[in-house]
């Protein structure tokens, strides 16, 4: 991909983000002989790992570690975990991601407390072309004492992940009016609501608004919290109108604890302790007798909360990338050849066909989006997925094109998830697949098995990393 005689030839390949597919994704480099450097802006890996570290995943160990980042564990003397245990995020940081960190290939690569804020060409705007290939990537860094840098690389990898940049109430896809001036009261993601974060909703009422499994984790947990606290309650609000999408397929998922969270959830539903609003589109959030009432679209309103948990998916920072050249789906956000392949206008699991370098890569030569974030605002990642892009794009960084393109996904048939392709201008609304499990349900969740690839024995899905 790169001339030998290019300078920028020799400089080190940037991967952004240090969670299980950054980290990944240097083990591959690695092994084809290239050179990373590792940038995290966290002072430790796996920053948002560790923020839903308390959530139990859907798949097992076997499915969570990476081939190449497990050849350099095993030289290292590691021990695998029990290969079919369901992990907590916390222990995946624990036990794989903080022990291949420390491996010294890794570690002496690894630049924490970096924070990539913008990246670009040397010596080239967004506009200016020729030459512009041959320039080395230059990449704007902050360090946690406020001093920022450049770095210079041949290559760029991002791996940032979307976990830090949730999307907001506001249905419209912008916060909700009053969003910004309630945000001490807005809790974005999975809250650790039985752990660290207890006294912040015992005996409070909890809006959670989302229809997927992060939502649902809230909800149970909430449930459960207010056994022990009675003056605890708890009010749901979905955008969609059917509230049993949410549920799942019960019994009839392959994946028994995914399964076992919507029946957990169904349970809770029908006992009558949830304050349930569907079709609700939240619109704005107003103070009222010393709580919030959260105003849907329609002027009907959910009053009296204290505490919101907002639990409706991330998006991708464009930022980052504003001066490249990225082709991009026009309201996913990901890489525009597999847009629509993840749609979830389309897939409420969906299917996926292999797909690595080629179907990743960009008009900017020599970068590349994996992991959660080369998905956007689709919810519906697979940490297999990465693992399979990661090593796709090592090998054509090595100028190994062959290996590039055969690109291999193994996928589970879950006994729910299923496809029925629509056309794409008429989208229809679908409940999203991939999340983390209860903590108290372990397990984790997975897409249907496309035609390209052969079931497997369990899903592999992550949250974000």
């Amino acid at each position: 991909m790169f001339d030998a005689k290019d300078k920028s030839h020799d400089l080190p390949i940037a991967v952004i983000g240090a969670g299980t597919v950054g980290l990944a994704a240097a083990a591959h480099l690695l092994a084809r002989g290239l050179r990373p450097a590792i940038f995290e802006k966290s002072k430790q890996v796996a920053a948002n790992m560790r923020d839903y570290g308390h959530v139990r995943l859907f798949s097992p160990w076997r499915f969570n570690i990476d081939r190449a980042a497990r050849a350099l564990l095993e030289q290292a003397h590691w021990r695998a975990p029990d290969l079919d245990a369901l992990p907590t995020g916390g222990e995946i940081f624990r036990d794989y991601l903080a022990p291949l960190a420390a491996i010294p290939a890794i570690a002496e690569r690894l630049r924490l407390d970096s924070e990539v804020t913008s990246i670009s060409r040397r010596g080239f705007d967004k506009v200016k072309s020729a030459g512009r290939d041959a320039a080395p990537f230059v990449m704007r860094l902050r360090q946690g004492n406020g001093e920022e840098r450049e770095f210079l690389a041949r290559a760029v990898i991002d791996a940032s992940g979307t976990w830090a940049k949730p999307n907001p109430l506001g249905a419209n896809g912008m916060p909700a009016i009053g969003e910004r001036r309630f945000a001490a009261k807005i809790r974005y993601g999975i809250p650790d609501i039985l752990g660290v974060e207890r006294t912040r909703y015992a005996g409070k009422k909890v809006l959670v608004v989302g229809a997927g499994h992060s939502a649902a984790n809230a909800l149970l947990d909430l449930a459960e919290l207010a056994e022990s606290s009675p003056q605890t309650r708890i009010a749901w609000a979905i955008r969609g109108d059917d509230v049993a999408k949410t549920f799942g397929g019960g019994g009839d998922d392959a994946l028994a604890a995914r399964g076992a969270l919507g029946d957990a959830l169904r349970v809770l539903y029908e006992s009558g302790a949830l304050e349930v609003r569907s079709a609700f589109r939240v619109h704005a959030l107003r103070a009222n007798l010393g709580g919030i009432s959260v105003v849907g679209d329609d002027g009907m309103t959910i009053d009296g909360v204290d505490e919101i948990a907002c639990a409706t998916g991330q998006r991708p920072d464009l930022d980052l990338t504003r001066e490249l050249r990225l082709e991009l789906d026009p309201w996913l956000e990901c890489a525009k050849t597999i847009g629509p392949l993840i749609d979830p206008n389309l897939h409420s699991c969906g299917t996926v066909r292999p797909h690595g370098a080629r179907e990743l890569a960009h008009p900017e030569t020599g970068f590349y989006t994996v992991g959660v974030k080369s998905y956007g605002r689709a919810p519906t990642f697979l940490l297999a997925t990465g693992y399979e892009q990661v090593r796709s794009v090592a090998a054509a960084l090595a100028g190994d094109m062959k290996a590039a393109s055969e690109v291999h996904l193994e996928l589970p048939k879950t006994g729910v998830c299923t496809t029925q392709p629509r056309a794409r201008i008429e989208p229809a609304p679908a409940a999203a697949c991939c999340s983390p499990a209860r903590r108290k349900s372990p397990g984790e969740t997975s897409r249907s098995s496309p035609e390209h690839a052969k079931p497997a024995e369990a899903a592999c899905c992550s949250p974000p990393s």
